[in-house]
Parts: structure tokens; sequence; C-alpha cells
């Protein structure tokens, strides 16, 4: 039985809007070291290249080279089939938190056929919910007093979990998932009906919607179920648009038989 490891190929580490080069720079150094080369920034405060290659060295020029940037985190994302967020912030939404040793195996099986995205966000306030959303899973890194780490130093950790994650045994089956663009057009097509049917409150959607995303998230949607899913919802639409449609005719019916009255 050979040991299994994280797919690295499939792998990438996202920084969105991060506010200093040389984190950029650093965070590029700590993925060279753990074998990781896919760095993607969203939207940074200030991308100065010669201070993010000072800081990269030679060590990581390859992987400064191939940057890609984005102007915002959908964007980025909507190719990942999986995202992991990191968060320094517990309670409120981010109640389903785990340790990055325990992604990390967890990754093993996923990462062989879908693409993964790490998340970290700015320096100076992290993730914000609305961001959060957009993840499958929530890593947080255990700290002893002070929770906030550099963010080279947060890159650092997870690149290491994800270089030496193994296992002896057969991984678990982990089918190829939907991305992160299916995921997004399919809840916002589910809001709306919801919405639309008085299922959920409109001065609060989000509430409930979180809930759904959570509940779809443990199920790990393909992209087939997600399209039988926007099916259903596509159906319940043009039904309820149907009986509309037909209480104005039969509205209008009556009114003009009244009048002939």
């Amino acid at each position: 039985m050979t040991s299994e490891r994280v797919n690295r190929a499939n792998v990438r580490i996202v920084l969105h809007q991060p506010r200093f080069p040389e984190n950029i720079g650093a965070a590029a150094r700590a993925m060279r070291n753990m074998g990781l080369h896919r760095l993607v920034v969203v939207n940074p405060e200030n991308f100065i290249e010669e201070r993010i290659r000072m800081m990269a060295t030679h060590v990581a020029g390859d992987v400064v080279d191939a940057i890609t940037r984005f102007d915002n985190l959908p964007e980025a994302l909507a190719d990942c089939q999986f995202v992991v967020g990191t968060t320094a912030r517990l309670g409120g939404e981010r109640q389903a938190v785990v340790t990055p040793p325990v992604m990390a195996r967890r990754l093993i099986s996923i990462s062989r056929e879908n693409e993964v995205a790490l998340v970290f966000g700015p320096e100076d306030r992290g993730l914000t919910n609305q961001e959060i959303r957009l993840c499958h899973a929530l890593v947080n890194i255990p700290t002893d007093a002070f929770a906030s780490l550099n963010l080279a130093q947060a890159v650092m950790v997870m690149c290491y979990e994800v270089f030496t994650a193994s296992t002896a045994e057969d991984g678990a089956f982990a089918p190829r998932l939907a991305t992160r663009h299916e995921l997004d057009g399919m809840y916002a097509k589910l809001r709306d009906i919801l919405v639309r049917i008085s299922y959920i409150n409109p001065e609060n959607p989000d509430y409930w919607m979180n809930r759904l995303r959570r509940f779809f998230t443990r199920l790990q949607l393909r992209a087939r179920e997600v399209s039988i899913i926007r099916g259903i919802i596509r159906q319940v639409e043009w039904y309820a648009r149907k009986n509309y449609e037909e209480g104005l005719q039969e509205g209008r019916r009556r009114a003009s038989a009244g009048k002939e009255e």
C-alpha cells in the first residue's frame, strides 16, 4: 500500500487584498520551500514588484514570475472546486473550523481531481463574513495568546501542513466537485426564487441562505447535481409564474363578468 499525499499541482495560495508587497514576497518564498508554485493575488493595496522580489529572493523567483492577479475574489475562485478560508476569529458564522493538519489530510483525496484554493485575508482584518461565504471550509491556526499571525507566517504554516500530509491508507473517494462559479450561480437563483415564493424573509435573506450554503457544502455537490438543482428551481419559477398569470386572468374574467351583470 503506497503513501498518498496532497496533489500540490492542484493547490493554489490566494492572497486577498494584501497590504504589503513584502508579505507577498515572503509568502512566495514559503510556498517555494514547501513545493507549491501557484500564487494568486487579489486586488493588492501595493503591488511593488521590486519589494516583492527582494523578500522572495532568487529562491522563489519562478513563483513571483507566475503570479496571477485578479480584481475581486469571486473571479479568482471561479474555477475552484474546493475553497478553504483561513480565519483568526471564531464564533458567529465561523463555527465549523478545523486545524491545519486536519484540513491538509482532508485535501489528500479532494486534491486528486479538484482545484483547491487556500485563501488568506488582508493583514489588518482577515476575511469578512461575506468572503467566507465563498469558502467550503474554514481553518484556524491555534496560537497561545495573540491570535493574529503575520500573513507570510500563516501561509508557511498551511503550506507546511499540505507538504507533510500523507496517509498510508487508501484515501476516500472524492469526485470532481462543482466549481465556485457554478455554485454561486445556483445560490443566486435559489435565493431569488425563495424570496419570490416568500419562503425566506426578503429583509434578511442571508440568514437562511447561510444555512443552505452550509447544508450543500456538506454534500460536496458535483456539477451535474448543481445542474439538477437549477433545473428544479426553473420549474418552480415556471409553475409560480404560471399560477400568478392564471390568477390575473381569472381576476380579470370575474371583474368583466361583474360589470356585465
